[in-house]
Order: structure tokens, then sequence, then C-alpha cells
């Protein structure tokens, strides 16, 4: 996997995720790239370079600049975070957390003819605040959500025949084959779950003090034995367990996050609480995760897991899938380039969001 920093999917202007992998990469490649090339495909050059100011690095943490040729193949597009270049810029990305709930002001009037400003926002709606405030003030929107202007997953997979077909296939690890048929078949402990942010209120915590009643669950992070914050250690942590709990902090559209794509990595099997199984199939295979609400109660859901623990036919069903596929994680360097092309390709063009609110929490 890449070293870019990760961050915590209308148009579409990147890839589509599973299982729509191809059509979702297509609309941003020539329209004459041949299929039989080998080479990643180079994005459309089809005017002069477009200028993209980062007014904020997401939270106040500032990253290094991408050269979006370099690192995606993306003719014309340049990324700064130099604010003396307001003026010049074609499109200003705009970080809400840092806006609504940071310190920083949004930039200062009037904004230059045609700039597009770019709402951008990885946060749940439950945890995005005050976006009334900024009704028809963007042009595009830029999330995890896949019917943003600019949909970018948290992670997605990318099928193994595709991983020189597109621009975020350098970057993906492959999963390869089941664990049913290597040694890790037995790992030495059963469910894992790392939680940061501990809540009473969450549903995810009601729900696991149902679980532990029936299965041994080992907690990590802040109501459990400490874990640093290294994602190495994370995943290492995670490989040592057969089931993982990719419980989000709150259940709306397409909010699945890095905690998936932790379980993922790491081998186990996810047991998720989110968004709807159908909207998880969006991005996995159905057999790829457990999902709570396949089960009436959360002790049919303990019983299933201990049946899969001693079960090598179910363990092989819930890990087979990964041999045909690499996982790629999100960036805030791949966010940039994007957000700069879908910019580029929207230039001149009449774009005002209206409805902020109502579409993102609907």
């Amino acid at each position: 996997c890449n070293t870019a920093p990760h961050r915590k999917e209308h148009r579409n202007y990147v890839t589509q995720i599973f299982p729509r992998v191809i059509a979702f990469f297509s609309v941003l490649f020539l329209p004459n790239q041949s299929s039989a090339e080998s080479s990643v495909p180079q994005w459309e050059d089809n005017s002069k370079e477009t200028l993209l100011l980062v007014w904020v690095h997401p939270f106040g943490a500032r990253i290094n600049i991408p050269d979006c040729w370099e690192r995606l193949g993306m003719r014309g597009c340049k990324v700064t975070d130099d604010r003396s270049r307001y003026t010049q810029a074609d499109a200003v990305l705009i970080h809400h957390r840092d806006i609504c709930c940071g310190g920083t002001h949004l930039p200062p009037k009037p904004r230059p003819p045609g700039q597009k400003w770019i709402w951008f926002n990885f946060e749940s709606p439950t945890h995005a605040p005050q976006l009334w405030k900024y009704e028809g003030i963007y042009n595009l929107t830029l999330s995890y959500r896949e019917d943003s202007d600019v949909a970018m997953p948290y992670g997605c997979l990318i099928q193994n025949a595709l991983l020189n077909k597109v621009p975020f296939g350098r970057y993906a690890m492959p999963l390869g084959g089941s664990s049913a048929s290597r040694s890790d078949l037995h790992r030495p402990h059963l469910v894992a779950w790392v939680v940061s942010n501990w809540s009473e209120s969450h549903a995810r915590v009601a729900f696991y003090k149902l679980l532990k009643q029936h299965i041994q669950v080992d907690v990590f992070g802040a109501a459990g034995r400490p874990l640093s914050r290294d994602g190495t250690v994370l995943v290492d942590l995670i490989k040592q367990y057969r089931f993982y709990l990719a419980f989000e902090n709150s259940q709306h559209t397409d909010y699945i996050t890095e905690k998936l794509w932790n379980a993922v990595r790491g081998g186990a099997i996810p047991v998720v609480l989110g968004p709807s199984r159908k909207n998880y199939e969006r991005f996995l295979p159905p057999e790829a995760f457990i999902h709570v609400d396949d089960f009436p109660t959360a002790q049919d859901l303990a019983q299933y897991l201990l049946k899969v623990k001693d079960s090598p036919s179910l363990i092989e069903k819930h890990l087979n899938w990964r041999k045909s596929y690499s996982l790629y994680r999100s960036s805030w360097y791949d966010d940039y380039c994007t957000a700069c092309m879908a910019a580029k390709r929207r230039k001149g063009k009449v774009d005002v969001v209206r409805n902020l609110n109502e579409w993102f929490f609907s």
C-alpha cells in the first residue's frame, strides 16, 4: 500500500467502487485510450493548467503537496496551499470541519470570477454540523458519498486484472488467497474491536454490550487495552484475530470508513455495523463481510461466529474472494489531485450546490 497520508464516495470524476470499478475509472481516461495498453492511463489534457488552492489542510495537519502528473498521470493539474495565489486559483478546496469548527474562515470576498469552491468532507452527517450556513456558496462536493460530484471512498477493491489499467492501481495492496489454505487458518484469537471514540449513546456501544454476553470480545483503545495509533500496529493486531468489529460511530449512506478496510487489510472477517447490507455490497462481495442485521439478535450473531471459527469451509466462504482483489486506501494526496481534475473538467460551466444540508442527510 502507498505511504501517502490516509484519511480517516451527481457526477463522478474518480473510480467507481466495487463492483462497478471499470465504469467509474473510465470516465477519467482519454476517450481513445486503448484497453489493451498495459501502462496506467493518462488523464485528459483539454485546456491550460488548472490551479487548485487547498485553503486549509484537513484538521490543520499540513501534508506535502502532490505532483498530480507524477502520482496519477494527471496533466495540467497544479495543487498549492499558498493563499497568496487565491486570486489566481481556478478552484479552492475547503475542508468543512476546519471551517465550521476549527477557527478557519472562508476565503475572502469578492470571489474571483469563475472560481469554483469545493466542499470537502469525510465525516458523517452526525459529525458535520452547521451545513445550513453554507447553502449556495459551493460549486462542487467532494466526499465519501457515491453521489458526490467528486466521489472518493475511504477505500475500494480493484480486481487484480485491472491494476495496470487504473490510475490508483499502483498504490493498491494485493490481498492474496483465502486464509483457509494458509497457515493462519487457526488464528490465535477470536474477536477484536478497536474503538477510539467511546460514547454510551452510540448504537455500536449498545450492540457490543449485548454481543459480549455471548462471545469473548477483546477491546482496545478508549475503553480497553492501550494501543498505539500507528496503523502498522493496528493491522498486526488484527492479523491475530479471526473477526474484527468494523462498527461505525454513526449510520449513514456510504459512510464506510477505515474500520472496514483495516479489517480487510489484516485478513480478518469484518463484522460490520453501519449502513445497510445493500450499501456495503456496493463496496464488497456479499460474502466478504458479516452484517449485524443478518441476525435477529446479538446472541444469534455470536453463535454464527463460533460456528465459522470451527469450520474451514465457512472460513473459506468468507475469505476466498480475496485472491482476486487488491485494496486501495484513499489518501489526501489523491483527493487533492482528483478535486483539481474535477475543477478542470467543469471550467467555464455553471455549478451550484443547492440544499447541501438536505442532500448530505439524505
